[in-house]
This record gives structure tokens, C-alpha cells and sequence, in this order.
């Protein structure tokens, strides 16, 4: 199936330079159709939504912003650390609103592995079912933020 044209004008929205330095699709030279697609697929193939996943993100979000900037342990498996920038950015699909420049760090205790997310990447899986272009500086695989962030069904 062919991208719309309002899919393509959200794709160049995405583009380095345009919202953000670095943009939302990294290395990725697939329609914006497709990369939703794609991961749209694998968040079934868990059992998951991506409102489930996205809860599941300001969940943590919201715990880290408790500790001020100071990480925080969270379920006595996460150290969790919540932050911001000064400014605001669009939806780059042209929903109302702005996001603030808040991100936040879980790093899992076991693993040790860290997963970096902002408040408009919690806004972007729910609303658009978008994680980011393959690449992406701030690209969230579904399977993993279901594995390591232990996501339920």
C-alpha cells in the first residue's frame, strides 16, 4: 500500500534539522508507513498494545521524577532518573500540544542494561504507535522495552 500524502509531510516533520538536531528516523530509509508497521507487528506478536507499553513508560517517568534529579530504585530492580532541559517539542505528527524536554533513564539492576526515553516518546508510542526510525538516537524496540522493562500483558 502506497504512504499518503499526509504520512510523507509527518516524514519530513521527522528529518534532521527540521523538530529536532537529530530528527526521529536515524538511519532508516523506510516509508513511515512501514516503520510503524513493522513495530505495530512485533507489539502484537508480544500480546502487548502500545498504550500497555506507553503506561508502563510514565510509570517510571513518574517515579523518577520523585527523586528530583537523584536516581531512584523502583520494584528493587530499576534505578530510575528522570530530568529535563529547558523548551518544549511538537508532535511531529502535528497533534496539538507540546512536550517538555524531559527524559528519563531506567537502568535494570540485573542486566544492567539502561533504556532512555523522553515524555514525547511516551506520547509518540501511545498516540502514533511510533518508536523511532531504525538508527534514532531515541529509538525504543518494543521487544525489548517488553523484556527489560518487564511489560505485561
Amino acid at each position: 500500500m502506497k504512504q499518503s500524502k499526509e504520512l510523507d509531510q509527518i516524514q519530513d516533520q521527522m528529518r534532521p534539522g527540521v523538530i529536532t538536531y537529530q530528527g526521529f528516523l536515524g538511519n532508516d530509509t523506510r516509508k513511515l508507513r512501514d516503520i510503524i508497521e513493522s513495530d505495530d507487528e512485533a507489539v502484537k506478536r508480544l500480546g502487548l498494545t502500545h498504550r500497555k507499553i506507553a503506561r508502563r513508560l510514565r510509570e517510571f517517568r513518574e517515579a523518577g521524577k520523585k527523586g528530583l534529579s537523584i536516581p531512584v530504585k523502583v520494584e528493587d530492580a530499576y534505578e530510575v532518573r528522570s530530568d529535563s532541559a529547558r523548551g518544549k517539542l511538537p508532535c511531529p505528527f502535528m497533534h496539538a500540544g507540546l512536550f517538555a524536554k524531559a527524559y528519563t533513564i531506567v537502568r535494570c539492576l540485573e542486566t544492567e542494561g539502561e533504556i532512555i526515553f523522553t515524555d514525547l516518546n511516551i506520547h509518540l508510542i501511545e498516540e502514533h504507535g511510533f518508536y523511532g526510525g531504525r538508527g534514532s538516537a531515541y529509538r525504543l524496540d518494543p521487544e525489548r522495552l517488553a523484556s527489560e522493562l518487564k511489560v505485561r500483558i
